[in-house]
């Protein structure tokens, strides 16, 4: 019995395990969004605007929320990004942000 415990246990740790790792490659993915947006519009304070596109995850579960707030703004600043490219930069940000993270873990 001991052993379906033990078992348990470790499932549920590697669970949560993986739940804060995704949860921290998106934060990164956002804040690197964010930077990379920021450079595209010109943005005087590239940190800061990273701080917003963090916080707009906050909104709601999944990345609508993020894509919104960035697709928002370029039309606002009249930044020539299509729908397509900008989710596939935000994919692509999502691996290396992942990527970063598991080196700092090491």
């Amino acid at each position: 019995m001991a052993d379906m415990n033990d078992r348990k246990k470790a499932f549920e740790n590697k669970f949560a395990h993986d739940a804060e790792l995704k949860f921290k490659s998106e934060a990164r993915r956002n804040r690197l969004l964010g930077e990379w947006a920021a450079e595209k519009m010109g943005h005087g304070d590239p940190a800061a605007y990273a701080k917003e596109v963090v916080a707009a995850d906050f909104e709601e579960a999944g990345d609508e929320d993020v894509f919104r707030k960035v697709r928002g703004d370029f039309d606002a600043k009249g930044v020539d990004v299509s729908d397509a490219d900008l989710r596939t930069k935000m994919g692509e940000l999502l691996v290396i942000a992942a990527e970063q993270i598991q080196a700092d873990s090491n």
